[in-house]
């Protein structure tokens, strides 16, 4: 046990449950359920205290309440703070870019990134944290798109979708060399953004008019979908999360778009056959995607499946009724489904606590 190697949300589950296990002695002594020799207690109440005295050094994780909201506040100041830098430097660069020579501003534009890159790193190396290294990141990978942006002006480059690919490579080596889930975000952005232009490119369209067709976007949801089980995140907090969320995000409003508005499809169907198609597909994936989180304990799979499968059916409901019935009615037979899917929910919930009480 001593050797044993934690992950940071691992480290921060095992102080939770100690706490908790205390909780819990002092509640079944209160109730006189269990009784305890006072050696053995003082046994465990060392043997806890060396362990999170070692979480603590080792990982930095709270061990109070306190501890927890000063995390949480400093969280939200570290990306504020990074946001303001990047900002910032958007403007300054904005402000005084046409007073530099042409050799100032390329070497400005490749020097920046490149220092900040190598600070973030530096910086995550030396914290637990990473919240300094995770500003210097940002603003790395900000410097680094206005350093394609502004040399494609200065040398007059023609706009291409591989700046994409070239976005996303530096964002997905700075979000996992610094822990930064907004940069994994933006990375899962820009390379969705790529495959979806390169998908309206071979079917025709100009690359930049890639959105006039949200089945683009279909494709690129499969591969974020998948690419967390060719990857061990046990190190990287949050981030099959955000890769799975992401990917739904991407599938399932291009097919709520498509099932209101057939007419911007591939397919060479009539608008209602096209419509009615991508309603049955969001349906039966919204429910699916419920039903592989709920077997696979992804609670964000299953919370999206939820948010999809409510917006999906009430979409359906306004299209049938909105116009025929009386608007009163209209929001009783919303409330109406709402209170039959949560009676469903509850089935299910019940029925996973007997299982988990059975095993």
């Amino acid at each position: 046990m001593e050797d044993k190697q934690f992950s940071q949300k691992e480290a921060q589950q095992r102080v939770d449950q100690i706490y908790a296990f205390q909780q819990e002695m002092l509640e079944l002594e209160n109730d006189d359920v269990l009784m305890i020799p006072a050696e053995h207690v003082s046994k465990v109440e060392d043997h806890h205290r060396q362990l999170l005295l070692k979480l603590s050094s080792m990982y930095d994780v709270d061990t109070s309440i306190q501890a927890k909201q000063l995390t949480l506040g400093m969280k939200i100041a570290s990306l504020f703070g990074a946001l303001a830098m990047a900002i910032s430097l958007f403007f300054l660069f904005y402000q005084f870019w046409g007073y530099l020579s042409t050799t100032i501003q390329v070497a400005i534009l490749i020097i920046a990134p490149v220092v900040l890159f190598l600070l973030a790193l530096h910086l995550a190396q030396q914290e637990k944290n990473s919240y300094f290294s995770k500003i210097a990141a940002l603003v790395s990978l900000s410097c680094f798109v206005l350093n394609l942006s502004m040399l494609g002006q200065i040398f007059n480059i023609t706009p291409s979708p591989n700046a994409f690919v070239i976005w996303a490579a530096f964002s997905f080596t700075l979000a996992y060399a610094c822990n930064a889930r907004l940069l994994l975000f933006f990375g899962i952005v820009c390379v969705s953004s790529f495959i979806a232009m390169k998908m309206g490119s071979w079917s025709g369209m100009y690359w930049i008019s890639f959105g006039e067709r949200p089945e683009n976007f279909i494709i690129p949801s499969l591969v974020i979908f998948i690419l967390p089980h060719f990857a061990n995140h046990k190190h990287f907090t949050g981030f099959d999360s955000i890769y799975r969320v992401m990917a739904m995000i991407m599938l399932f409003l291009p097919v709520l778009i498509l099932s209101n508005w057939g007419e911007i499809s591939y397919l060479s169907w009539s608008s209602d056959t096209i419509e009615g198609f991508y309603q049955l597909i969001g349906f039966v994936l919204s429910a699916a995607a419920i039903w592989l989180g709920v077997k696979r304990h992804w609670g964000e799979v299953t919370n999206t499946g939820n948010v999809f499968f409510i917006l999906f059916l009430y979409t359906k409901l306004f299209d049938w009724w909105w116009d025929s019935i009386p608007k009163y009615i209209f929001f009783f037979v919303l409330g109406l489904t709402a209170l039959l899917a949560l009676m469903v929910f509850k089935r299910i919930r019940l029925s996973n606590i007997s299982e988990g009480v059975s095993q």
